[in-house]
Formats: structure tokens, sequence, C-alpha cells
């Protein structure tokens, strides 16, 4: 009995590792598999990539805001005016004022997310389309070499604002959308695919094109053009083939949807977003958030314009980007495996 007595403890060492004791005494060790992307995402890949297609199309008109200072600077346009321009850049900043309409009201039939996604990602499509007919002129171009224009710096703000306030809409739909397109316990891959997304579209917009306009490729008035037709065919394929699934309050439940959307009215998300705000640590991270790029400004955009004054090509500015690109790609998939 006293041997017996000395071995317990072994074994319940043994257990508590994982292990399994055998015979001898000895620790077999089990083949535990450890958890994997690929794994969690059974049954939701197609969706993580549709998300992520989404979340691309999203950067597209933030990437194209960004190189159009460059352009300005070019030609010559005081930085006082170029200051105007950046009005643009605020409906991203603004969304959390009608991110309660987008959330509250809908077409039930056709779907939650659906109701604003599709004919948001049409508007964006048009006003690319109708712009690409304009964009020359306004960027200070014509087709008669002896007509000189100035940049309509007041036309090229309002175009990106609009498109920019259509992006930041359809930011709020797509995220939540992945509420309901994912699995519960995938829903926080939604951010991954917003964060990688968005930065590759974004280099699309801005590197890609930058390049490709440099070395007289394309113009902007083509990019624009191509990328509206891309976005009224895939909305429409979105429209057509990907359906939505309703996880509101009162529709019934599955196994591997178990959480539900509470459905409430507009001045009921409004009164939350009021609570949230008057939460005591809102105030001092909006501070935060509202000064921490002061210190980056004069780095990331004011050299830039420097360079240009200084004649070098914008092909090769854009290029400056790139080493930071998959730094912030490769550190958002390494957090997400410990989030």
């Amino acid at each position: 009995m006293e041997k017996t007595e000395e071995k317990l403890p072994n074994e319940s060492i043994a257990i508590e590792k994982g292990s399994v004791p055998s015979n001898n005494n000895e620790p077999v060790e089990t083949n535990e598999e450890k958890p994997s992307m690929l794994k969690d995402l059974d049954g939701d890949k197609m969706h993580v990539l549709i998300l992520f297609f989404l979340y691309i199309l999203q950067g597209i008109p933030l990437g194209l805001k960004a190189s159009i200072p460059l352009i300005l600077t070019n030609r010559d346009v005081p930085y006082k005016e170029q200051a105007t321009y950046s009005i643009s850049s605020y409906p991203f900043s603004m969304k959390i004022l009608w991110a309660p309409i987008v959330d509250s009201l809908f077409i039930a039939r056709f779907g939650r997310r659906k109701s604003w996604l599709v004919p948001v990602q049409y508007l964006i499509g048009i006003v690319m389309l109708i712009s690409s007919q304009y964009v020359t002129r306004l960027i200070g171009d014509s087709d008669d070499p002896e007509e000189t224009l100035a940049p309509d710096v007041a036309s090229l703000t309002a175009m990106f604002f609009l498109l920019n306030f259509l992006a930041a809409t359809q930011d709020v739909a797509v995220d939540g959308w992945a509420l309901t397109m994912l699995k519960p316990k995938n829903v926080g891959y939604d951010s991954t695919c917003n964060s990688v997304g968005q930065t590759t579209g974004w280099c699309l917009g801005y590197i890609l094109y930058t390049t490709l306009e440099g070395y007289g490729l394309v113009t902007l008035s083509q990019f624009l053009l191509f990328w509206g037709i891309v976005f009224l065919i895939t909305t429409t394929g979105i429209t057509i083939f990907k359906k939505e699934r309703n996880r509101h309050a009162g529709a019934p439940e599955s196994s591997e949807e178990a959480s539900t959307e509470p459905d409430l009215g507009m001045i009921e998300t409004y009164k939350i977003l009021w609570k949230i705000i008057r939460h005591p640590l809102i105030p001092v991270t909006a501070l935060f958030l509202l000064t921490f790029g002061f210190g980056f400004s004069a780095a990331e955009e004011i050299t830039k314009l420097k360079l240009i004054e200084k004649g070098v090509p914008k092909e090769k500015i854009a290029m400056l980007a790139i080493p930071m690109i998959p730094v912030k790609i490769g550190f958002t998939l390494f957090i997400t495996r410990f989030t």
C-alpha cells in the first residue's frame, strides 16, 4: 500500500501535463493538436476571402486620395490649398455619427448589411465612372498642349470627400456583416481582414497607381474608370450570389449561430452610443487619437511634398512606403494568433 501511495503523485503530475502514464510508470505524451488559423476557419474560409476583398475595395479610394497631394505639389499648388484638400479624409474620423443609422435602418428581406453595402458600393462605382470623365481637367491637365489649367483643389476635395464618405459607410456595413457572416468564434478575424485588406487596397490605389502613372502606363482617369467598373461588377455578384444570414433577436438560432444581434431602433442605438462616449476612459482615448499624429505628420506628409519640390519622381516617393507594408501586414497576422 505504501508503494502504491508513493506512485499516485507522479501519475497525477503526468495527467496534469497532458501525458498518459504507462505500465512502467513513464509518461507517454498524447498527440494534442495545436490550434491553427486554418483549422479555426473551417467553414468560414470563403467568408474571410469575401470580407478581405470588400476591405480591399474600401482601401482603393483611400490610396487614390493619398496620391493627389503628390500631383498637386508637382503643379506648384501652395501648401495652404493642399491643407484644404485634407478635409477629404474626415469621413473616416466622423463615421461614428451615422454608424447607428446604418446599423438600425435596413430592409429585412434584402439583408441588414446588404441594405447599405450594395447601394453604397454601386454609388462608389458610379462616382468613379463620372469622376473619370472630369478628373483630368481637375488636376490641371488638358488634351490641348497650348491650354494651361490650374488644379481645381475645391472640386478635388469635394470628389474625394464623397468617395471617402461612401467608403466609410461601406466600412460600417462590412464590419457589421462580419458579425453574422462569420461564426461567433471567428468574429475576431474580421479585424485582421480589415487591417490587411485595407492596407492592400491602399497599396493598389497609391503605390500601384503612382508607379504606373509615373512611367506613363496609366492616367488617373483610366485608373478611376477601371475601378469604377470593378465596383459595379463585384457588387452585382454580391447582390445575386451572396445571401445574408439574419441573426437578429427573434430569428431561429442554430448551434453554430448562438449569438444574436439586438434589434434596436435608431434612437436606442444613439442612446447606447452616448453612454459609451460618457465612459471616463473615452475622452482620454479620444485625446490620444487626436494628437498622436502630430509627431509623425512632418515625416510622413511634408517630407514627400518637399521631395517633389526637389524634383524626385512621384513613383520613387511611392516606393518609400513599400518597406513598411510587409511589417504592418506581418505584425497584424502575428498578433492575430494571440487575440
